[in-house]
């Protein structure tokens, strides 16, 4: 719980505060911009930004994210989106929160890394296949748009806050594989409405936080060599 502001690097303080310029001008820009579009994305970069320095207000930030993310797939029918945000993500980001504070590594700054055992990767691919079909089906009886699209977000958003909580650099591949997603799913909504073009301009930068993320972790696994087979 140490001061996530006091590890960034010069680079990740610009990666930081250009990310949330380009999203303000954005929004700033955009006719028919949305302030709570606007918290949200503030809130979601920030997040992403502790992600990578393996900081346990990531995940804090997270569940307030989820909230706001939530609300704003509600106003746009996007049920997928809302109830795998409020349904999923927020959970295990409270638990992710929990595992990230129980398992520090050596230095105390940042979360212990841990390696993925075929019993992880089982559980994931098992579990996986049950939300995807569970989730088509769900969202069919809400007649949700983009359908197909919408059950993918559902998936990789497991995949992704599963490996969040189980410790794994591959956390942010999951994320940046739901960012393209919700590329798409948001590009197809901004057709309709133009509201949601600066929604789909956060979600290009998270993919590029994410990917970013996933480097750092990366890095810090091989230099440390801290994560154990469990």
């Amino acid at each position: 719980m140490v001061n996530p502001l006091k590890n960034l690097t010069k680079k990740e303080w610009g990666i930081w505060v250009g990310s949330l310029l380009i999203i303000s001008l954005t929004s700033i820009l955009s006719q028919t911009h949305s302030l709570l579009t606007l918290i949200a994305a503030w809130i979601g970069i920030t997040s992403l930004i502790f992600a990578a320095k393996g900081n346990v207000w990531a995940q804090i930030l997270m569940i307030i994210f989820s909230v706001l993310y939530g609300i704003i797939s509600w106003q746009f029918q996007y049920w997928g989106e809302m109830i795998t945000y409020l349904g999923m993500t927020m959970p295990m980001a409270i638990w992710s929160t929990i595992t990230w504070i129980k398992n520090p590594a050596k230095n105390g700054r940042e979360v212990a890394i841990q390696r993925l055992t075929k019993r992880h990767m089982t559980g994931i691919a098992f579990f996986g296949i049950i939300v995807t079909i569970a989730s088509y089906y769900i969202l069919k009886a809400f007649h949700t748009p983009n359908l197909v699209f919408s059950t993918i977000s559902i998936t990789t958003s497991f995949v992704a806050a599963t490996l969040t909580m189980l410790r794994s650099s591959y956390y942010a591949l999951g994320y940046a594989a739901n960012d393209i997603v919700l590329i798409i799913l948001w590009g197809l909504a901004s057709i309709e409405n133009p509201v949601y073009i600066s929604v789909l301009i956060n979600f290009v930068i998270f993919l590029f936080n994410d990917m970013y993320g996933f480097i750092c972790w990366r890095r810090r696994e091989a230099a440390s060599g801290e994560a154990p087979s469990n």
